[in-house]
């Protein structure tokens, strides 16, 4: 006996691969992806990759190697590439990351070299991975005697730092330190000294989360304590809504949620309340729960791969970092 509402079939759509893409409402596509890679300056120019051990797959690059992963990246239509430096000598106040010669900047030379304007070129713009103690900015001692990060001592190391970077190459500086006023006094900087078309993506509900312990052995990090004075409380969603507000109002180009999967809420929230891009990053500790999983034979890789890219971009998300960018893109292309 037929059902009593067989005229309305929602299956009907799904029946054939062709008639579900046709009715696919959220699209994946290599050029919405962005790959982040870490160049380590004691590997020189010809060393070979170093693997890193928590993200399986995922290695510290050579100069040579990570330019020749750009070119990989343009060759893939990626929509850009993220560098993250990992120096020799890191003292208080980062003073590698301001430094023409130093590790970060020389790649982003060499990359955009390499490139062109074929992918874009982006570099992170934090002072972590350049100072002795970890932190994303300079310390000092507040009244009560503690250790703090000075918020507007850091301010101007960021402006010299994203100056640097422009003049390097990068298209876009990603400042992802928290600190407040970053970003009107990054836009200022870069406007001042002639770099009124760089792009700033702004991280600007960057959470204090346990999914980054991967990427510190990534950046080879020397954090002592943690970051919560700066970055965002996870239990908060209307606090992020503000720094997303107030990054816009000072000259946000791109505005970013990270991490991504376990705050899909947050980047739904940001892109209901904002009319510039937003940006999401599938941070590292998301990377190594999958692989881990499909190490033990526990869930299918690729549909895993796409599906979590898939609901980043569902939430809201117009581009997203995650260090499957390029095995993602392959298997959008199979």
């Amino acid at each position: 006996m037929a059902w009593a509402g067989s005229r309305i079939r929602p299956r009907r759509l799904r029946t054939t691969p062709a008639l579900r893409a046709l009715v696919r409402e959220t699209r994946l596509d290599p050029a919405q992806l962005i790959l982040p890679v870490f160049v380590a300056e004691d590997l020189g120019d010809d060393g070979e990759p170093r693997p890193i051990t928590s993200m399986p797959g995922v290695v510290q690059h050579s100069m040579n190697s990570l330019v020749r992963e750009a070119r990989a990246v343009a060759d893939a239509g990626l929509g850009g590439i993220m560098l993250f430096g990992v120096p020799v000598a890191k003292d208080a106040v980062g003073s590698g990351a301001t430094d023409s010669d130093g590790v970060l900047n020389r790649a982003l030379a060499a990359v955009r070299a390499e490139v062109g304007d074929a992918t874009s070129v982006m570099a992170d713009l934090c002072l972590d991975e350049f100072t002795d103690h970890g932190h994303c900015g300079v310390l000092s001692t507040d009244p009560s005697g503690r250790t703090v990060v000075d918020n507007d001592a850091t301010l101007e190391r960021y402006a010299d730092m994203a100056v640097a970077q422009a003049r390097a190459g990068a298209h876009v500086v990603g400042p992802s330190g928290m600190m407040d006023g970053q970003i009107g006094v990054i836009r200022d900087a870069l406007d001042a000294a002639g770099h009124a078309d760089v792009v700033v993506l702004a991280y600007s509900a960057k959470y204090a989360s346990g999914f980054y312990g991967p990427f510190r052995e990534a950046v080879a990090s020397t954090l002592t304590g943690d970051r919560n004075t700066y970055q965002q409380d996870s239990g908060n969603l209307r606090e992020s809504l503000r720094e997303v507000a107030l990054d816009v109002e000072q000259g946000a180009d791109i505005v970013m949620v990270k991490p991504a999967l376990p705050y899909l809420d947050v980047v739904r929230a940001v892109s209901e309340s904002v009319d510039v891009p937003v940006c999401a990053y599938q941070v590292s500790g998301e990377y190594a729960q999958i692989e881990a999983a499909a190490a033990n034979g526990w869930i299918d890789r690729d549909r895993v791969v796409l599906e979590t890219l898939t609901s980043i971009r569902r939430a809201g998300a117009s581009s997203i970092l995650t260090y499957y960018a390029l095995y993602a893109a392959q298997l959008l292309r199979a």
